[in-house]
């Protein structure tokens, strides 16, 4: 390669230190990929035809690296930033230059922005652009004349930077905090942005910025040289920031360009790639995330302790604030923030560990960066705190105190003091759940499970928020409720079939501990053990079946705790995801606690009640008929209904089913679709005349249309007339919704009048399922069969992965087994979808016999989209 061109040469040296780097071979790849770029342009440089007749002495110049190739930060596939900086004009051999520097790059697909430039238009720039700022404060001379970027550097320092440093400060801390809004936090999500998220090397960037801005340092050493960082914090960041690198280098070989987004697909190779094995029940996937969530964490702990230092005084002090004084000796107060009055004191009254946190809960104010290094590095001093009852008597204050702007159990939780006091917790330190179901880690999870049941209290907008306020408010025993959502999740950090049992138990010991009387101890476990109950009754089992609400109260047995462990639910629910927690899991989970609390304080519908019910229930009816319909035949209907339906619908309901009917007259045809806005859901009531295999039509015709199924009951009148009353969600397009329910009328009315079966036909029009590609760990398809749960159905529930036509084609297989299904229900389980199904056999009785049991076990896994486990 003697002769060969730079640009050969450049590509055949990266391509083997990027073999090397794969093999993990490759130490210090940034900076010496970085220098492999230097060396091209010194070379081209060097044999630069146009360079001659640029006189550097009249007119000088200089090459100057900007951004990541300026830090000698050069991963895989990043940019090259370049700027050509003149000290007087810009050349007209400028062009020439270019292409002889820059084009050769883009033949080999180097990614290349460019700026031919002068000195007074770049310091122009930096005052108009903060990325171009941001760039001059990356610079590095490569070639040319070094005097002209110096000149650079400084007239930016002097002109520009040092006469407004406060503002240009507020400026960087401003865009990190827009940054942060638009790509989200990296140290919860669990497909972290590497680069712009938060805990992301753009939060160390910033770190930089400032650091050079407002304290004139150049190199990442000073900020442990001038004291910014311990000798200790200096090689955590440089380890986490390694860390990250790395897996941004393989990330942007594994895709092939630029890229920064962490997502499913790639995650398991990473596991293999880093040789991270399965350990403490977490599989290689979690720990590897684990592993990556803890390096960014740290990241960004330590850049807000930056923005903390080199950023405005003010931003911490509200207006019209009264400086108030700590009642804790020892602690202090200084810009609005809690110190130690000095770590002497500390290592005297280890207790101050606790009390600053306390004090900050009571009086809404951040600890400092100083405070916080103290109790990260003290902490060894807190080793008895688990059984020190004033420590958990402070705990418990911060436990209890409203939420504020910072959330001091996370300050905790990052100074590590969180596990002194509940060792246990350190378990679930960055401990990943691999799936789309969770988007926290799981500590991050308990501690907003925490802070979102603490808003509750001043929760007044949306159906169902006045009604959790006035529990919250209301609850004697909010200690009670906030220590089972603390430890809800604990038994997570160990290998187990059950984190709720097993959970339960570590909650009781740890309460135990801590010196709770055995009545507030029992409480704590009982809500950790049930912490799912609720939701998973809710979404799988018929709301309108008494049976449903009666089990759940002999099971809960107290209001109280009911009232308790429907706020866990609910907080936890909505501090998981969206896929746990939308308005339709939310009215049914509402539901369900209404009717659980109505037995609980007025006893169970049964005997007397049920028929006194009935009897209320008809004279209401009765009172709506105005002129519609004589008593007589309103009494005709009323024999046709079967008690169930009777029971379970509204009077005003019923009435309206009557109407459907009646207008029905010689049409095999009637139905009504309502809109729910509080749900954003349909309700489609379907009337028509009884036939083999009519639930499975209807789910076809929905299917056919991208209608997605939620519930279904499903009743039949003694006249032989079908009830069949659906939820779903609204079509694809809201434009054109009304012409989008018309075409789907014709549709069905089409399917109710054909005399031929049309099941085969839609199966062969509705799409077949491929597993997605970003899906985790995928799990086996389940199907289990109940005949505990109900006296009169068997229930079926099927778990596996969403597809087009699913509910269809179960509901055809079990027709084709002879079962009447008369609910069904669609839910979410981790990234699973549950749907169950209320069956009996054309006997109205339930399916006992084991061989027809496992003949619907096979039947309903036959149709299921295949799955490689």
């Amino acid at each position: 390669m003697k002769n060969s061109h730079p640009a050969k040469v450049l590509n055949n040296h990266r391509k083997q230190m990027i073999s090397q780097l794969i093999k993990g071979k490759a130490p210090s790849f940034l900076t010496r990929h970085a220098e492999l770029f230097d060396t091209y342009f010194h070379a081209c440089f060097e044999i630069s035809q146009v360079g001659p007749k640029m006189d550097l002495n009249k007119n000088p110049y200089a090459i100057v690296a900007l951004g990541g190739y300026g830090r000698c930060e050069q991963c895989v596939h990043s940019d090259i930033d370049l700027l050509i900086l003149f000290e007087n004009h810009v050349s007209d051999e400028a062009e020439e230059l270019v292409r002889e520097l820059i084009y050769p790059l883009w033949d080999i697909g180097i990614q290349v922005s460019y700026a031919t430039v002068s000195l007074e238009e770049s310091v122009h720039l930096c005052r108009s652009s903060l990325d171009a700022l941001t760039s001059v404060l990356d610079a590095r001379f490569i070639s040319g004349l070094s005097p002209v970027y110096s000149k650079l550097v400084l007239k930016v320092m002097d002109e520009y930077i040092l006469p407004d440093v406060d503002h240009i400060s507020e400026i960087l801390i401003k865009r990190s905090e827009e940054r942060h809004i638009k790509f989200g936090d990296s140290t919860f999500l669990l497909e972290p942005d590497l680069k712009d998220g938060q805990g992301g090397l753009r939060d160390y960037h910033t770190m930089l910025w400032l650091a050079r801005v407002k304290a004139k340092l150049r190199h990442p050493r000073d900020l442990e040289y001038s004291g910014y960082l311990s000798y200790s914090e200096y090689g955590a960041l440089k380890e986490s920031l390694e860390f990250i690198w790395s897996v941004r280098n393989r990330l942007h070989y594994l895709v092939g360009r630029k890229y920064d987004q962490l997502r499913f697909e790639y995650q398991t190779q990473f596991a293999d790639i880093f040789k991270f094995k399965s350990k403490f029940g977490q599989s290689p996937v979690e720990r590897f995330l684990g592993e990556l969530h803890g390096k960014m964490e740290f990241v960004k702990q330590h850049h807000l302790m930056f923005i903390e230092i080199f950023g405005n005084k003010r931003r911490f002090r509200k207006r019209g604030s009264v400086q108030k004084e700590s009642k804790t000796r020892g602690i202090e107060i200084r810009n609005n923030m809690l110190y130690f009055r000095s770590s002497e004191r500390v290592v005297k009254s280890p207790v101050l560990l606790i009390k600053i946190f306390r004090e900050s809960a009571r009086m809404k104010l951040p600890l400092s960066a100083e405070s916080k290094r103290i109790v990260a590095e003290f902490g060894y001093l807190a080793d008895g705190f688990c059984s020190n009852k004033d420590v958990i008597k402070d705990f418990e204050t911060i436990l209890i105190s409203a939420p504020m702007t910072f959330n001091v159990l996370n300050e905790m939780l990052n100074t590590g003091l969180l596990s002194r006091i509940i060792p246990e917790f350190k378990r679930l330190k960055n401990r990943i759940q691999y799936n789309q179901y969770h988007i926290y880690p799981v500590d991050k999870h308990t501690l907003h499970t925490v802070r979102t049941i603490k808003q509750f209290a001043g929760t007044k907008n949306a159906a169902d928020k006045p009604l959790l306020s006035d529990l919250y408010k209301n609850m004697k025993s909010r200690k009670t409720l906030l220590w089972a959502a603390l430890l809800h999740d604990i038994g997570k950090g160990v290998e187990s079939d059950s984190h709720s049992e097993t959970g339960a138990e570590i909650a009781k010991e740890i309460m135990a501990r801590a010196g709770y009387e055995p009545k507030v101890v029992d409480a704590v476990r009982f809500l950790v053990k049930e912490h799912l109950f609720l939701v998973n009754i809710a979404k799988r089992r018929d709301l309108n079946d008494e049976e449903t609400a009666i089990s759940c109260a002999r099971r809960i047995k107290d209001v109280a705790r009911l009232k308790m462990l429907y706020l866990l639910t609910v907080g936890d629910s909505m501090s998981t995801g969206t896929k746990a927690w939308n308005d339709w899991v939310a009215m049914l989970l509402r539901d369900l606690f209404l009717k659980v609390l109505k037995i609980l304080e007025k006893g169970e519908l049964a005997g007397r009640k049920a028929d006194k019910a009935l009897a209320e229930k008809k004279e209401k009816i009765l009172s709506l008929k105005a002129s519609a319909y004589s008593q007589e035949e309103l009494e005709i209907y009323f024999k046709i209904m079967p008690q169930r339906y009777f029971l379970y619908m509204s009077a005003e309901d019923i009435f309206s089913h009557t109407i459907m009917h009646r207008n029905m007259e010689n049409r095999n045809f009637s139905w009504t679709v309502s809109k729910h806005a509080d749900t954003d859901t349909r309700t489609v009531t379907i009337l028509g005349k009884d036939r083999p295999g009519l639930f499975a039509t209807l789910a076809g015709v929905f299917s056919l249309n991208k209608i997605d199924i939620f519930n279904v009951e499903t009743y039949v009148w003694g006249d032989g007339t079908a009830l069949d009353i659906f939820t779903v969600g609204p079509p694809v397009d809201r434009l054109r919704e009304d012409e989008k329910w018309e075409a789907i009328e014709q549709g069905m009315q089409h399917a109710m009048q054909s005399e031929t079966d049309l099941l085969d036909d839609f199966e062969k029009k509705i799409p077949t399922y491929t597993l997605p590609k970003n899906l985790p760990f995928p799990e086996e398809n389940r199907v289990v069969v109940d005949n505990d749960s109900s006296s009169f159905f068997t229930i079926i529930e099927v778990f596996t992965y969403d597809s087009s036509g699913l509910l269809f084609r179960i509901t055809k297989g079990l027709f084709r087994l002879g079962l009447d299904i008369r609910v069904a229900k669609v839910s979410t389980d981790v990234d699973q979808v549950v749907d169950v199904f209320y069956v009996c056999n054309l006997g109205g009785e339930k399916v006992i016999e084991k061989e027809e049991i496992e003949r619907i076990r096979h039947a309903v896994l036959s149709v299921l989209p295949d799955v490689s486990v």
